[in-house]
Protein backbone atom coordinates (compact mmCIF):
# COMPACT_ATOMS: atom_id res chain seq x y z
CA UNK A 1 0.00 0.00 0.00
CA UNK A 2 3.16 1.95 1.12
CA UNK A 3 4.45 2.03 -2.66
CA UNK A 4 1.06 2.40 -4.21
CA UNK A 5 0.74 5.66 -2.96
CA UNK A 6 4.65 6.41 -3.54
CA UNK A 7 3.92 5.64 -7.03
CA UNK A 8 0.74 8.01 -7.16
CA UNK A 9 3.03 10.48 -6.13
CA UNK A 10 5.07 10.86 -8.47
CA UNK A 11 3.05 9.81 -11.12
CA UNK A 12 1.41 13.17 -10.29
CA UNK A 13 4.58 14.88 -9.65
CA UNK A 14 5.05 14.27 -12.85
CA UNK A 15 2.49 15.33 -14.90
CA UNK A 16 2.65 18.35 -12.63
CA UNK A 17 5.99 19.28 -13.35
CA UNK A 18 4.90 18.87 -16.94
CA UNK A 19 2.46 20.91 -16.67
CA UNK A 20 4.11 24.05 -15.31
CA UNK A 21 6.66 23.47 -17.35
CA UNK A 22 4.72 23.90 -20.66
CA UNK A 23 2.64 26.76 -19.07
CA UNK A 24 5.81 28.16 -17.92
CA UNK A 25 6.99 28.16 -21.57
CA UNK A 26 3.94 30.07 -22.50
CA UNK A 27 4.54 32.91 -19.95
CA UNK A 28 8.14 33.66 -20.93
CA UNK A 29 6.88 34.50 -24.41
CA UNK A 30 3.42 36.43 -23.47
CA UNK A 31 5.02 38.90 -21.26
CA UNK A 32 7.66 39.28 -23.89
CA UNK A 33 5.23 39.91 -26.47
CA UNK A 34 3.41 42.54 -23.95
CA UNK A 35 6.33 44.54 -22.75
CA UNK A 36 7.72 44.57 -26.80
CA UNK A 37 4.35 45.97 -27.63
CA UNK A 38 3.44 48.29 -25.25
CA UNK A 39 6.73 49.55 -24.66
CA UNK A 40 8.32 49.48 -28.15
CA UNK A 41 4.94 49.25 -30.72
CA UNK A 42 2.57 51.23 -29.69
CA UNK A 43 4.72 54.12 -28.70
CA UNK A 44 6.43 54.50 -31.56
CA UNK A 45 3.64 53.51 -34.29
CA UNK A 46 -0.03 53.81 -32.39
CA UNK A 47 0.35 56.79 -30.45
CA UNK A 48 1.93 58.32 -33.69
CA UNK A 49 -1.40 57.05 -36.01
CA UNK A 50 1.01 54.91 -37.81
CA UNK A 51 -2.04 51.90 -37.77
CA UNK A 52 -0.75 49.96 -40.51
CA UNK A 53 2.76 49.79 -38.90
CA UNK A 54 1.16 48.93 -35.77
CA UNK A 55 -0.67 46.05 -37.11
CA UNK A 56 1.96 44.59 -38.71
CA UNK A 57 4.54 44.87 -36.40
CA UNK A 58 2.24 43.27 -34.11
CA UNK A 59 1.02 40.26 -35.57
CA UNK A 60 4.70 39.62 -36.75
CA UNK A 61 6.09 39.35 -32.97
CA UNK A 62 2.77 37.39 -32.51
CA UNK A 63 3.74 35.21 -35.23
CA UNK A 64 7.31 34.84 -34.17
CA UNK A 65 6.73 33.95 -30.42
CA UNK A 66 4.49 31.38 -31.90
CA UNK A 67 6.79 29.84 -33.59
CA UNK A 68 9.43 29.81 -31.09
CA UNK A 69 7.22 28.45 -28.29
CA UNK A 70 5.88 25.54 -30.82
CA UNK A 71 9.33 24.88 -31.74
CA UNK A 72 10.60 24.81 -28.07
CA UNK A 73 7.82 23.14 -27.04
CA UNK A 74 8.90 19.92 -29.51
CA UNK A 75 11.89 20.17 -28.37
CA UNK A 76 11.18 19.96 -24.73
CA UNK A 77 8.24 17.20 -25.67
CA UNK A 78 11.35 15.10 -27.39
CA UNK A 79 14.29 15.37 -25.10
CA UNK A 80 12.47 16.82 -21.51
CA UNK A 81 9.12 15.61 -20.78
CA UNK A 82 9.52 12.13 -23.05
CA UNK A 83 5.74 12.39 -24.57
CA UNK A 84 4.37 11.73 -28.28
CA UNK A 85 5.16 15.17 -30.57
CA UNK A 86 2.36 17.02 -31.63
CA UNK A 87 1.88 18.27 -35.12
CA UNK A 88 3.97 21.38 -35.42
CA UNK A 89 1.59 23.03 -37.18
CA UNK A 90 -1.35 22.43 -34.86
CA UNK A 91 1.35 23.09 -31.58
CA UNK A 92 1.85 26.82 -33.86
CA UNK A 93 -1.34 27.40 -34.44
CA UNK A 94 -2.41 26.97 -30.61
CA UNK A 95 0.49 28.71 -30.02
CA UNK A 96 -0.53 32.31 -32.02
CA UNK A 97 -3.93 31.70 -30.93
CA UNK A 98 -2.95 31.62 -26.97
CA UNK A 99 -0.47 34.20 -26.64
CA UNK A 100 -3.10 36.63 -29.10
CA UNK A 101 -5.69 35.63 -26.38
CA UNK A 102 -3.36 36.35 -23.25
CA UNK A 103 -1.26 39.73 -24.66
CA UNK A 104 -4.64 40.94 -25.69
CA UNK A 105 -6.25 40.19 -22.54
CA UNK A 106 -3.13 42.20 -20.33
CA UNK A 107 -2.98 44.69 -22.88
CA UNK A 108 -7.01 45.59 -22.67
CA UNK A 109 -6.75 45.13 -18.43
CA UNK A 110 -3.54 47.46 -18.54
CA UNK A 111 -5.64 50.31 -20.58
CA UNK A 112 -8.28 50.06 -18.62
CA UNK A 113 -6.31 50.78 -15.35
CA UNK A 114 -4.09 53.81 -16.85
CA UNK A 115 -7.53 55.24 -18.21
CA UNK A 116 -9.44 55.09 -14.64
CA UNK A 117 -5.91 56.76 -13.15
CA UNK A 118 -6.31 59.18 -15.76
CA UNK A 119 -9.63 59.91 -15.45
CA UNK A 120 -9.11 60.09 -11.67
CA UNK A 121 -6.06 62.67 -12.83
CA UNK A 122 -8.07 64.67 -15.01
CA UNK A 123 -11.11 65.17 -12.10
CA UNK A 124 -8.52 66.01 -9.42
CA UNK A 125 -6.89 68.58 -11.91
CA UNK A 126 -9.92 69.91 -12.78
CA UNK A 127 -11.20 70.07 -9.21
CA UNK A 128 -8.28 72.27 -8.35
CA UNK A 129 -8.57 74.61 -11.69
CA UNK A 130 -12.01 75.23 -10.48
CA UNK A 131 -11.19 75.71 -7.00
CA UNK A 132 -8.32 78.00 -7.56
CA UNK A 133 -10.47 80.09 -10.07
CA UNK A 134 -12.79 80.58 -7.76
CA UNK A 135 -10.64 81.80 -5.38
CA UNK A 136 -9.38 83.95 -8.07
CA UNK A 137 -12.90 85.39 -8.67
CA UNK A 138 -13.48 85.88 -4.58
CA UNK A 139 -10.27 87.61 -4.22
CA UNK A 140 -11.50 90.36 -6.86
CA UNK A 141 -14.74 90.47 -5.33
CA UNK A 142 -13.52 91.18 -1.58
CA UNK A 143 -11.20 93.55 -2.24
CA UNK A 144 -13.83 95.72 -4.33
CA UNK A 145 -16.57 95.52 -1.14
CA UNK A 146 -13.42 96.63 0.83
CA UNK A 147 -12.31 99.66 -0.89
CA UNK A 148 -15.68 100.89 -1.43
CA UNK A 149 -16.25 100.27 2.84
CA UNK A 150 -13.01 102.48 3.53
CA UNK A 151 -14.78 105.05 1.07
CA UNK A 152 -17.83 105.55 3.21
CA UNK A 153 -15.98 105.62 6.50
CA UNK A 154 -13.68 108.25 4.95
CA UNK A 155 -17.35 110.33 3.85
CA UNK A 156 -18.53 109.92 7.36
CA UNK A 157 -15.49 110.78 9.84
CA UNK A 158 -16.45 114.15 10.13
CA UNK A 159 -19.84 113.58 10.88
CA UNK A 160 -21.50 112.36 14.51
CA UNK A 161 -19.74 109.85 16.69
CA UNK A 162 -22.04 108.08 16.89
CA UNK A 163 -22.60 107.23 12.89
CA UNK A 164 -19.14 106.64 12.52
CA UNK A 165 -19.21 104.23 15.46
CA UNK A 166 -22.33 102.70 13.32
CA UNK A 167 -20.48 102.31 10.56
CA UNK A 168 -17.34 101.23 11.87
CA UNK A 169 -19.97 98.37 13.33
CA UNK A 170 -20.91 97.16 10.37
CA UNK A 171 -17.50 97.32 8.42
CA UNK A 172 -16.62 94.84 11.14
CA UNK A 173 -19.09 92.84 10.73
CA UNK A 174 -18.60 92.47 7.09
CA UNK A 175 -14.96 92.49 7.60
CA UNK A 176 -14.83 89.79 9.51
CA UNK A 177 -17.52 87.82 7.36
CA UNK A 178 -15.05 88.21 4.58
CA UNK A 179 -12.05 87.14 6.28
CA UNK A 180 -13.27 84.13 8.00
CA UNK A 181 -16.39 82.64 7.04
CA UNK A 182 -15.78 83.33 3.15
CA UNK A 183 -13.11 81.13 3.46
CA UNK A 184 -15.64 77.81 3.41
CA UNK A 185 -17.07 76.59 0.02
CA UNK A 186 -20.14 76.93 1.59
CA UNK A 187 -21.26 79.49 4.31
CA UNK A 188 -25.11 78.58 6.35
CA UNK A 189 -27.87 80.66 4.55
CA UNK A 190 -29.02 82.11 7.65
CA UNK A 191 -24.99 83.96 7.81
CA UNK A 192 -25.16 84.67 4.34
CA UNK A 193 -28.73 86.17 4.97
CA UNK A 194 -27.03 88.33 8.25
CA UNK A 195 -23.91 89.53 6.09
CA UNK A 196 -26.51 91.16 3.66
CA UNK A 197 -28.62 93.15 6.61
CA UNK A 198 -25.29 94.24 7.71
CA UNK A 199 -24.20 94.80 4.18
CA UNK A 200 -27.61 96.83 3.56
CA UNK A 201 -26.91 98.85 6.92
CA UNK A 202 -23.92 99.95 5.81
CA UNK A 203 -24.34 101.59 2.51
CA UNK A 204 -27.59 103.04 3.50
CA UNK A 205 -25.73 105.07 5.89
CA UNK A 206 -24.02 106.78 3.38
CA UNK A 207 -27.31 107.47 1.23
CA UNK A 208 -29.42 110.61 1.83
CA UNK A 209 -32.90 109.85 3.63
CA UNK A 210 -35.06 110.17 0.08
CA UNK A 211 -34.11 106.27 -0.16
CA UNK A 212 -36.22 103.78 0.89
CA UNK A 213 -34.78 100.21 1.53
CA UNK A 214 -37.66 97.42 1.36
CA UNK A 215 -35.31 94.50 2.89
CA UNK A 216 -37.91 91.56 3.04
CA UNK A 217 -37.06 88.30 3.89
CA UNK A 218 -39.74 85.21 3.79
CA UNK A 219 -39.42 81.88 5.08
CA UNK A 220 -35.90 80.44 4.97
CA UNK A 221 -35.03 76.67 5.53
CA UNK A 222 -33.04 75.72 7.82
CA UNK A 223 -29.59 73.81 7.45
CA UNK A 224 -29.63 74.81 3.78
CA UNK A 225 -26.00 76.42 2.58
CA UNK A 226 -24.77 78.44 -0.15
CA UNK A 227 -21.42 79.43 -1.53
CA UNK A 228 -20.77 83.39 -0.11
CA UNK A 229 -20.85 86.28 -1.40
CA UNK A 230 -23.10 85.87 -4.78
CA UNK A 231 -25.93 87.70 -3.91
CA UNK A 232 -23.89 90.71 -2.45
CA UNK A 233 -23.16 91.60 -6.34
CA UNK A 234 -26.98 92.14 -6.98
CA UNK A 235 -27.10 94.20 -3.98
CA UNK A 236 -24.18 96.26 -4.73
CA UNK A 237 -25.25 97.18 -7.98
CA UNK A 238 -28.63 98.37 -6.59
CA UNK A 239 -27.31 100.43 -4.43
CA UNK A 240 -24.79 101.64 -7.13
CA UNK A 241 -27.49 102.80 -9.84
CA UNK A 242 -30.38 103.62 -8.10
CA UNK A 243 -31.98 106.81 -8.89
CA UNK A 244 -31.12 110.05 -7.53
CA UNK A 245 -34.50 111.99 -7.98
CA UNK A 246 -35.16 115.08 -5.11
CA UNK A 247 -38.77 115.01 -6.14
CA UNK A 248 -40.07 111.53 -5.13
CA UNK A 249 -38.92 109.10 -2.91
CA UNK A 250 -35.81 106.46 -4.86
CA UNK A 251 -36.91 102.86 -3.94
CA UNK A 252 -34.41 99.84 -3.77
CA UNK A 253 -36.15 95.97 -3.17
CA UNK A 254 -34.37 93.01 -1.99
CA UNK A 255 -36.24 89.90 -1.03
CA UNK A 256 -35.60 86.71 0.00
CA UNK A 257 -36.64 83.58 0.70
CA UNK A 258 -36.74 79.53 0.18
CA UNK A 259 -38.78 76.59 -0.92
CA UNK A 260 -38.04 72.93 -1.21
CA UNK A 261 -34.43 74.05 -1.19
CA UNK A 262 -34.63 76.72 -3.64
CA UNK A 263 -33.28 79.90 -3.34
CA UNK A 264 -35.50 82.55 -4.34
CA UNK A 265 -34.30 86.34 -4.56
CA UNK A 266 -35.15 89.76 -6.33
CA UNK A 267 -33.43 92.60 -6.45
CA UNK A 268 -35.04 95.89 -7.35
CA UNK A 269 -34.11 99.70 -7.77
CA UNK A 270 -35.62 102.72 -9.52
CA UNK A 271 -33.92 103.84 -12.24
CA UNK A 272 -34.15 108.21 -13.84
CA UNK A 273 -36.00 108.08 -16.87
CA UNK A 274 -33.03 109.27 -19.07
CA UNK A 275 -30.96 106.56 -17.36
CA UNK A 276 -30.82 104.48 -20.59
CA UNK A 277 -28.54 102.08 -19.18
CA UNK A 278 -27.50 101.09 -15.63
CA UNK A 279 -24.00 101.30 -16.87
CA UNK A 280 -21.10 99.51 -17.85
CA UNK A 281 -19.70 98.79 -14.63
CA UNK A 282 -22.98 96.77 -13.86
CA UNK A 283 -22.39 94.34 -16.50
CA UNK A 284 -18.49 94.41 -15.96
CA UNK A 285 -16.38 92.38 -13.78
CA UNK A 286 -18.83 92.07 -10.48
CA UNK A 287 -21.94 90.65 -12.77
CA UNK A 288 -18.63 88.76 -15.02
CA UNK A 289 -17.85 87.07 -11.71
CA UNK A 290 -21.38 86.27 -10.35
CA UNK A 291 -22.08 84.55 -13.94
CA UNK A 292 -19.20 82.55 -14.11
CA UNK A 293 -19.43 81.40 -10.29
CA UNK A 294 -22.75 80.40 -10.85
CA UNK A 295 -21.53 78.36 -14.02
CA UNK A 296 -19.06 76.34 -11.88
CA UNK A 297 -20.68 75.98 -8.95
CA UNK A 298 -24.32 75.51 -9.74
CA UNK A 299 -24.50 74.29 -13.39
CA UNK A 300 -27.78 73.93 -14.59
CA UNK A 301 -29.17 75.00 -10.77
CA UNK A 302 -29.96 78.33 -11.29
CA UNK A 303 -31.91 80.51 -13.38
CA UNK A 304 -30.48 84.40 -13.66
CA UNK A 305 -32.99 86.85 -15.12
CA UNK A 306 -33.52 91.04 -15.55
CA UNK A 307 -36.24 92.73 -16.68
CA UNK A 308 -35.54 96.51 -16.93
CA UNK A 309 -38.82 99.13 -17.30
CA UNK A 310 -39.15 103.07 -17.88
CA UNK A 311 -39.01 103.33 -13.47
CA UNK A 312 -37.26 99.77 -12.49
CA UNK A 313 -34.44 97.74 -12.74
CA UNK A 314 -35.09 94.37 -11.62
CA UNK A 315 -32.73 91.12 -11.88
CA UNK A 316 -34.07 87.70 -10.39
CA UNK A 317 -31.77 84.91 -9.41
CA UNK A 318 -32.99 81.73 -8.44
CA UNK A 319 -30.57 79.03 -7.30
CA UNK A 320 -31.45 75.01 -6.27
CA UNK A 321 -28.87 74.74 -3.08
CA UNK A 322 -29.50 70.87 -3.03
Amino acid sequence: MYLLWIAIFHSYSFALSKTITIEFCYLVFITADFYAINNFIVPRFLIKKKYLLFISATVIIILISGWLRALVSVQMNLHFIHTPVTDFTTLFINSILNITFWVLLITIGKMLIERIRTQQQIESLEKDRIKNELDYLKAQINPHALFNSLNTIYGHIDKSNQVARNILLHFSELLRYQLYDCSSEKVSLEKEILYIKNYVAFHRLRKDENLLVNFDIGPVEEELKIAPLLLVVLIENAFKFVSNLPDRKNKITISLSTQEHVLHSLFANTIEVNQTRIGSESNGIGIANLKRRLELLYPNKYNLGVNKDKEFYETSLIINLT
